[in-house]
């Protein structure tokens, strides 16, 4: 299938195809026109990359760890392989910190916001 057939059939843009293949996260074959042939491995592929970047995931480690996961009943299912563990445990602790970090700026706000309306 052509990029625009694995764009209908995922739901994601053409751009964001190019993408994903730009970060290594799609290999798809070139044929000798130049165009770009995907296959259904390619479908499950872009559905289990989705699912991570929900996940809260880069994309620079998406392609390290796209490899251990698996696409079971339409779902992105991942593998108890060490590399994924550890991959979602760094990146778990990157987005607590990040939550932290923004509960601390919400609150600094908060006051802000109280003492300008107390102001009024």
């Amino acid at each position: 299938m052509r990029i625009g057939d694995l764009a209908r059939e995922t739901g994601v843009s053409r751009r964001l195809l190019r993408y994903y293949e730009e970060q290594g996260l799609l290999r798809p074959v070139r044929l000798g026109n130049g165009y770009r042939e995907y296959t259904e491995a390619d479908v499950e592929a872009v559905n289990r990359i989705r699912a991570l970047l929900a996940a809260g995931l880069p994309t620079a480690v998406i392609a390290r760890l796209l490899h251990c996961v698996h696409e079971e009943d339409g779902e992105a299912v991942p593998s108890g392989c060490p590399a994924m563990i550890d991959g979602l445990r760094r990146e778990r602790a990157r987005i607590s910190e990040a939550i932290t970090r923004l509960q601390a700026s919400r609150q600094a706000l908060d006051s802000l916001l109280d003492t300008a309306l107390r102001g009024s």
